[in-house]
């Protein structure tokens, strides 16, 4: 990585700013480091979904950056022209960026994001993670985990909750040989800011997969944002990780992690979860640890 950068030497100058989304917003504090990072020359394309519903208030722009909402469906593509639109006009010295949250990126744009990845354009996308369409009302997304309630996995006498687990969107992406892709979460701000300038170097696609808790649809106070996405972490569900030269690479490997309960627990959205269900979530996440410090180190 080139000019080292980190939050202490980031710029001060503001690119998201005056926009509407709620108190304690993840997805928010992502979009703000990402274009601090990257920088002015940074033209954004962000499909429908939390950051586009808060960050585009007619007559109101909250970016300083060029920024266009795309179709849901169609960020990666977007990106394409945006790349190709720059290039002929000779532009130098700029990043074309996508962002768009779990909905967007797993479920209804993942085609046209492996598109872009198929087609080798040098664009950078970013997914805000907060585990359900929390914009439209809290619904079940393809990264919802195991056991969360949705307003459409409901949690009752006859329901309970998600039984599906969340989709793994790194191997996914990693799975189409991308130059880059890295896992990050907001808690460590440091590792995702250097993340996003090694994925503007990359000379070709890159990917982002960033955890940005919602407290509206976890249930969490708006002060504990980054709380939860340390806890995330550190308790095991949630890695940091990068893929490139044909290579998975943890970037953080706990000697132990923390309990698995306390970070469910200090969510509404999980507070049906029985003990049975917190050991089912734990099962899990040994397996798959396992599996990486198996396959990875």
């Amino acid at each position: 990585m080139s000019d080292k950068i980190n939050a202490r030497n980031i710029t001060d100058n503001e690119f998201f700013y005056g926009h509407k989304a709620c108190a304690g917003c993840g997805g928010s504090l992502a979009v703000r480091m990402a274009l601090k990072t990257l920088g002015e020359r940074t033209f954004i394309a962000l499909p429908a979904g939390c950051m586009s519903a808060v960050g585009f208030n007619f007559p109101q722009l909250c970016f300083a950056n060029n920024a266009i909402i795309s179709t849901f469906a169609g960020t990666g593509s977007i990106l394409t022209g945006m790349a190709a639109g720059a290039k002929a006009l000779g532009l130098k010295d700029y990043h074309v960026l996508g962002m768009a949250g779990d909905g967007g990126t797993a479920d209804i744009g993942i085609q046209a994001l492996s598109g872009a990845i198929d087609r080798n354009d040098r664009v950078i996308y970013i997914c805000y993670d907060n585990e359900a369409y929390m914009n439209t009302g809290i619904q079940k997304s393809g990264l919802t985990p195991f056991g969360a309630r949705t307003t459409t996995t409901p949690a009752g006498k006859n329901e309970h909750g998600n039984l599906k687990n969340k989709k793994n969107m790194f191997e996914i992406v990693a799975a189409h040989d991308i130059p880059y892709a890295a896992t990050a979460s907001i808690a460590y701000i440091e590792d995702f800011i250097a993340k996003v300038k090694r994925a503007s170097e990359v000379d070709g696609p890159s990917y982002i997969h960033v955890i940005a808790p919602c407290p509206t649809g976890w249930g969490i106070p708006v002060d504990e944002t980054i709380n939860a996405a340390k806890k995330m972490v550190d308790c095991g569900l949630w890695y940091l990780a990068e893929y490139y030269a044909g290579e998975f690479h943890l970037n953080r490997d706990p000697k132990e992690f923390t309990d698995v309960s306390e970070y469910l627990r200090c969510q509404t959205r999980f507070a049906h979860l029985t003990d049975e269900d917190i050991e089912h979530i734990v099962e899990g996440r040994d397996a798959k640890w396992a599996k990486i410090r198996r396959e990875w180190i």
